[in-house]
């Protein structure tokens, strides 16, 4: 009993087992961990900007509501072209002394992943409308708007990035909304965001408890890809839900020349590769290439496109369009 009456031995005691325990425990594990794990081919560290960006990313509380972890369950499919791996995130260091916060992984999706956001909305014009009022380009959007990262100038400069904002959302007579040096940060961090492809020959971790399709009686799949959710997931932020699009920003697809039109290879190469309308509208980025969509799927949008909104356009094939798809990818070689 003497022991527990000295306190300088019990104290001492506690002392030893916390330390012991948090250096098998923590210590040596982290240690093994970064030997273990380095970052994938291909990782390029945060540049200036976008290392600013991440402050404002956490002094904004938008950790809260985003994660950066797209987990093995099918679920997660939309989030990335992979599960996520150690490696992904062996480059990010600490902030500073005082805070690590290196990895911003969240714990709850109140929106969307952003482990891959740079290759699924790599738009600058559309992540500054997002920031500034999120219900401009997402109707049903339950995320705060950021007027703040904003200011409105009757006269911008020729240096100043003009936000397209529609006029139901300006104040009257404030002139146009520019970003400013922290939105466009912001924005540099959130496009910095983008999965590395795994090395040649190291295995892909799978997407796990895939749901199953229906399947007619002949085993043959009877419903075949859904155009509509496929549009969502990868047109609809900025051409919107009813392909009205944004004006001055994005283009309506409603009786678009290129959506009923016929030229099919024009079609396809605006999906797969992008278009660059400037001034009238944002460039739209290469989504069928970065995304790595399949032919299948290139057809069901196409499909989509052509029979909603009042688009009278003749549907098309999957044989047609992957011909399509691989003479283009046959000229990008060249």
């Amino acid at each position: 009993m003497e022991f527990f009456n000295d306190h300088r031995k019990l104290f001492t005691a506690a002392f030893l087992l916390f330390f012991v325990l948090t250096l098998f425990v923590a210590i040596l594990p982290a240690l093994h961990n970064q030997q273990k794990n380095a970052p994938l081919p291909g990782y390029e560290p945060l540049s200036e900007a976008a290392e600013k960006g991440k402050s404002i990313f956490i002094a904004n509380g938008c950790v809260a509501c985003h994660t950066q972890q797209v987990r093995n369950v099918d679920m997660d499919r939309p989030w990335g072209k992979r599960p996520s791996v150690a490696a992904d995130y062996a480059g990010i260091k600490r902030t500073d002394v005082w805070r690590n916060t290196a990895t911003l992984m969240g714990t709850e999706r109140t929106g969307p992943d952003l482990t891959d956001v740079g290759n699924r909305q790599p738009s600058l014009e559309w992540n500054l409308v997002h920031l500034y009022n999120p219900r401009i380009v997402v109707e049903a959007s339950v995320m705060p708007a950021y007027p703040w990262l904003f200011e409105y100038k009757a006269f911008p400069a020729d240096s100043d990035v003009v936000v397209n904002v529609p006029d139901a959302y300006l104040k009257p007579g404030k002139g146009k909304v520019v970003a400013t040096e922290e939105a466009l940060q912001l924005v540099a961090y959130l496009q910095s965001l983008k999965q590395v492809p795994l090395p040649d020959g190291r295995p892909t971790p799978e997407f796990l408890y895939a749901r199953e399709k229906a399947k007619a009686e002949g085993g043959e799949d009877a419903g075949g890809l859904d155009g509509g959710l496929l549009y969502a997931t990868h047109c609809q932020a900025c051409h919107q839900a009813n392909g009205q699009g944004l004006p001055g920003a994005f283009p309506s697809l409603t009786e678009s020349t290129v959506v009923n039109g016929d030229d099919l290879e024009l079609y396809v190469d605006i999906i797969m590769n992008g278009y660059d309308a400037r001034p009238e509208f944002a460039a739209m980025p290469g989504i069928g290439t970065m995304m790595e969509l399949t032919p299948a799927e290139v057809t069901a949008i196409i499909n989509h496109e052509r029979t909603s909104w009042g688009n009278s356009g003749a549907q098309v094939t999957e044989d047609e369009i992957k011909e399509i798809m691989d003479f283009l990818a046959q000229g990008a070689s060249e």
